[in-house]
């Protein structure tokens, strides 16, 4: 392994491909192996793999480290993937969000996109990834890519791979993708051209008004109750932090155009900065520390919610001002209200389809399916990702099914089917109404989620996230999963295993993929899976209770979760 980073990077430092900055620094590097030997086999000991979903990794120099040629590299293998179906032309749509060298990256894209003769559509300004999804419908483009790394820590970057339904690769597109980018072993393979230039000789356009407008009119088309928010909008006050990325001149416009004058942003938080400079920890929305001065403004001025999006704006975290206590919700608690709204007025309003289809992951809450079945709405489950919620509506929209909303835990949610993605955007729009509904009905959201919880029965998720960096990361990960795939059958916390089911066999026509699930004689369901996109494997447990008044039912969801979790750490810390 250092032999093989040693000599690759000693191939880049003399490889005239590589700009004389880049070589000059890794010169460097090398000239003082004792100070550089392990960041130099770090970057070089493999290339930057292409996922499933496309690229993510830390910025820098190397062969696995994101940078221009990688990016290069990816967006050539993607053309390839295309031109076995589709010899000529094409049209690709590129975005980017605020990260360090995204919209250097997405101009790389953009410039190999044009070369190898493709139309590109680029958004002049940075955009969120619902947007690059739109796009790609709206220009009923091929490919698209979105140049992000979510809500990974400020040294990442990535770079995320669209086909022509507006959703993230998935079989055979991905692989075929892979295949491609694994075949390219020369820097001549790689076709590019001056952006300028391109852009210049109309190869190159940005992204178009019309475009844009048709976006937001989707959403406001999607309001279930539009009179009420241009009515009362402003009887509700809402804190907003886009954490410094694309989620701020979108959420601010939805909002105003649909009544909510007092949407109120962090203005600190809404300058566009790839260091996140105000942020303590990551810039995501499922951690509450990312919020922090949100929710300080939130209770200085007695707001009802706090929001929160990632820095390319698809996840929506929501914190509800509980009587002057903040209260953040999780993923499936938001995903709940969500989906208990729309199909509640939708049954009021007579809208309700005739077969109506929710679409969830499979480590997203079961009370989804509980509430469902009352509105005699049928859910189906898929592998965690929305690419794979994109695929399974793209299989049946032809169907007699319509589409309702779609969901995972991860503060994830698809409120319409014309984006095929998360879409914090559209999420946010939604949230509002809600938040007013109720607002009128003289609940907050935390009270909201109680009725629903008396009506339909308890339910609680947690989500442990394990964090193992590097070579050694990866190796413990794996033994992770090895453990627990040998070790199906035993007990865990006491729960006496009824099924197992591994999902890398496939289960219920899904692809196979690295997931392990447990359900025991209790009803209590634990699923874990490595994260395909951070050095992280997790684990998510799920219950539901049915004996005692809801708070006793809180109390004994919450002793259930602890005793799993506490065993789950104590077993992986002894592997």
């Amino acid at each position: 392994m250092k032999e093989r980073a040693m000599q690759l990077a000693n191939a880049w430092a003399n490889d005239q491909y590589i700009d004389e900055a880049d070589r000059e620094k890794l010169k460097s590097m090398l000239s003082d192996p004792e100070t550089h030997e392990a960041e130099i086999i770090e970057s070089f000991y493999q290339d930057l793999e292409f996922g499933t979903g496309g690229l993510r990794s830390i910025l820098g120099i190397g062969s696995n480290r994101m940078n221009k040629y990688n990016v290069r590299k990816a967006t050539q293998a993607m053309v390839n993937a295309l031109r076995r179906t589709k010899t000529s032309g094409g049209t690709a749509c590129v975005s980017f969000d605020c990260r360090n060298f995204s919209r250097e990256f997405s101009q790389e894209v953009a410039s190999v996109f044009a070369a190898n003769g493709l139309k590109v559509h680029i958004y002049q300004n940075l955009a969120p990834t619902p947007m690059l999804s739109y796009a790609i419908r709206h220009y009923q483009a091929d490919l698209g890519v979105m140049v992000t790394a979510s809500h990974n820590p400020k040294q990442y970057n990535g770079f995320k791979a669209y086909w022509s339904d507006g959703a993230q690769v998935t079989p055979p597109d991905d692989q075929n993708i892979i295949n491609e980018y694994n075949k390219l072993n020369e820097w001549t393979q790689i076709k590019t051209c001056d952006f300028e230039a391109a852009l210049d000789s109309g190869k190159i356009q940005w992204v178009d008004e019309d475009c844009i407008e048709a976006f937001y009119q989707t959403i406001y088309d999607s309001a279930l109750d539009r009179e009420m928010c241009l009515t009362h909008g402003r009887d509700v006050h809402i804190i907003y932090t886009p954490l410094h990325g694309t989620g701020y001149i979108p959420a601010q416009k939805v909002s105003s155009e649909m009544g909510f004058e007092r949407f109120e942003i962090v203005e600190s938080q809404a300058v566009f900065d790839g260091n996140f400079s105000t942020i303590k920890t990551t810039p995501n929305p499922e951690d509450p520390e990312a919020l922090e001065l949100a929710v300080a403004i939130m209770l200085e001025e007695n707001a009802d919610v706090t929001y929160g999006t990632d820095p390319d704006g698809d996840r929506l975290g929501v914190v509800v001002n509980q009587k002057g206590i903040p209260y953040y919700l999780n993923g499936n608690q938001i995903a709940i209200l969500m989906m208990h709204y729309i199909l509640e007025q939708k049954t009021k309003q007579g809208t309700l389809p005739e077969k109506p289809l929710i679409i969830k992951s499979l480590v997203t809450s079961p009370l989804q399916n509980t509430i469902a079945k009352k509105y005699q709405t049928e859910v189906k489950d898929t592998l965690t990702g929305f690419k794979w919620m994109a695929k399974l509506w793209r299989e049946l929209e032809d169907s007699d099914y319509e589409f309702v909303f779609a969901s995972e835990e991860s503060f994830g949610y698809m409120p319409h089917e014309k984006v095929r993605d998360k879409d914090a955007i559209a999420s946010i729009a939604l949230m509002n109404e809600i938040v007013l509904y109720y607002k009128r009905e003289g609940l907050n959201l935390v009270e909201a989620l109680d009725q629903i919880y008396d009506k339909f029965g308890y339910a609680e998720e947690s989500l442990v996230a394990l964090t193992f960096e590097g070579i050694e990361g990866k190796e413990k990960i794996n033994r992770i999963m090895q453990y627990y795939r040998d070790n199906h059958s035993k007990n865990i916390a006491g729960h006496e295993v009824s099924n197992f089911n591994d999902y890398q066999k496939g289960v219920n026509d899904m692809t196979p993929s690295n997931v392990l699930g447990f359900e025991f004689t209790d009803g209590t369901k634990l699923f874990l899976r490595p994260s395909g996109t951070e050095p992280k494997i997790k684990f998510y447990t799920m219950v539901q209770v049915t004996e005692g008044d809801l708070a006793e039912k809180k109390q004994t969801a919450k002793k259930l979760i602890q005793a799993i979790e506490s065993e789950i750490k104590e077993r992986v810390a002894g592997l």
